[in-house]
C-alpha cells in the first residue's frame, strides 16, 4: 500500500485518508473510495491533491482482512461460545453469547500480533469474567489494507481457534457460615449470592453453625450442591485451623491454604465427595474484587484450580483495598 499526497489526476480509486469539507457544507469522509465525481468536487474546492492510500494488487482491504483474521481466530463461533460482529473501519469485535470466563491462547495471540504492525488483536485478560454480550476481543487492521502474505501468516499463527468462552457448569452452591458468639448477619451471604447470580448459580438456604470443628464438619457432610463454600466468623489463620480441620473431619481433603493475592490471602481450597470446597477469606463479605473471585469464577465454570494455579496469581494480585478492611495495609 502506498500512502501520501496524490495528485487528483491520479487519485481515482484511492482511499481518502482525511475527511475533506466541501463548499456548501458537504463532506467527503475519511476512507471513501474516490470516484470521478468526488475528484471533480475536490477540484472545484480548489484542491490539486489529497492525502490518500492506494492499494497494491496483493493488498487486502481493511474490512476483508479483519474479517478473515477474526474467522481464523474463531472458526466455530457457536462451539466457542462467542460471536463475530460485522466488519467496519478495519475492525471486527468478538462478543460473548452468555456469561462465563474468557479462554485465551496467549501464545497464539502474541504470534498473530508479531506478524505485522498493522495487524492487531486485543483481548480481555485470560479467565476474565464476562457477562452476556460483553466484548471479549477486537481485531483491528490499523492501516487501510495489509499485504496478503502477512495476513495469511497471521491467520496461520491464529491456528484453529485461539479464543473461547468457558460457560458456567456448577449450578447449585451451599454457603456454610460459622458464628463466634453472635450472628454475623447477612452481609457475607448477600455478597456471595451476588457473585453466584452472575453465573446463574443458585444458593441453598442459609446454614449457620458455631465456630467449632464438629458442627462445621456435620454441616459439610449434610450439605447439598455442586460447590461448598465456607465463611468463618473468625479468620482461618493456619492449615490446622477450625475450617480446614472440619473439612478433614467430614472426610474431605485440604488441597491448598493461602494465596498471593491481597485482599484474599486467607483462602483455602479442598474437595469433599468429589465436590470443590472453598474456604472464603473474610474479604469475601465485601462485594469488591478479591482473590476469592478468581478462584470461585474458575470453579463455577468447571475449570480445575490447583495449588500451583493459585501460587501463580501473585503478579497483578495486589488489588484495591476495600474501605471496610479492618486492618489497612498502611497506617
Amino acid at each position: 500500500m502506498r500512502f501520501g499526497p496524490v495528485a487528483l489526476a491520479e487519485a481515482r480509486g484511492a482511499l481518502l485518508a482525511h475527511s475533506v469539507e466541501l463548499p456548501g457544507g458537504s463532506r467527503l469522509r475519511k476512507g471513501r473510495l474516490l470516484e470521478p465525481a468526488d475528484l471533480e468536487a475536490l477540484a472545484q474546492a480548489g484542491l490539486t491533491e489529497v492525502i490518500a492510500a492506494r492499494l497494491d494488487p496483493d493488498d487486502v482491504p481493511e474490512d476483508a482482512a479483519a474479517l478473515q483474521l477474526a474467522e481464523a481466530l474463531l472458526p466455530d463461533p457457536e462451539a466457542a461460545g462467542l460471536r463475530l460482529g460485522p466488519a467496519a473501519t478495519g475492525r471486527v469485535n468478538l462478543h460473548a453469547t452468555g456469561p462465563g470466563l474468557l479462554g485465551v491462547d496467549a501464545a497464539r495471540i502474541d504470534a498473530v500480533n508479531a506478524v505485522h504492525p498493522m495487524i492487531t488483536v486485543a483481548t480481555l485478560r485470560p479467565f476474565q469474567r464476562m457477562a452476556d454480550r460483553a466484548m471479549a476481543a477486537t481485531v483491528k487492521i490499523i492501516s487501510y489494507a495489509v499485504p496478503q502474505a502477512a495476513l495469511a501468516q497471521a491467520c496461520a499463527a491464529a491456528g484453529q481457534g485461539a479464543l473461547r468462552r468457558h460457560p458456567p457448569r456448577l449450578r447449585h452452591a451451599t454457603l456454610i457460615e460459622t458464628s463466634v458468639g453472635t450472628d454475623p448477619g447477612e452481609k457475607g451471604r448477600r455478597a456471595t449470592k451476588t457473585r453466584l447470580d452472575r453465573f446463574g448459580t443458585t444458593l441453598a438456604p442459609r446454614c449457620l453453625v458455631p465456630h467449632s470443628v464438629t458442627p462445621l464438619a456435620e454441616a459439610l457432610r449434610a450439605a447439598s450442591g455442586d460447590l461448598l463454600l465456607i465463611l468463618t466468623g473468625s479468620a482461618t489463620s493456619d492449615a490446622q485451623d477450625v475450617a480446614p480441620e472440619a473439612l478433614r473431619a467430614a472426610g474431605g481433603e485440604l488441597q491448598h491454604f493461602g494465596m498471593p493475592v491481597d485482599p484474599g490471602n486467607l483462602l483455602f481450597i479442598g474437595a469433599l465427595q468429589g465436590r470443590p470446597v472453598i474456604g472464603l477469606p473474610g474479604c469475601a463479605r465485601s462485594p469488591a474484587l478479591n482473590g476469592a473471585d478468581w478462584v470461585l469464577d474458575r470453579l463455577l465454570c468447571g475449570l480445575p484450580v490447583s495449588g500451583r494455579d493459585i501460587m501463580g496469581l501473585g503478579v497483578g494480585g495486589l488489588l484495591k483495598e476495600p474501605p471496610s478492611r479492618p486492618r489497612p495495609r498502611e497506617g
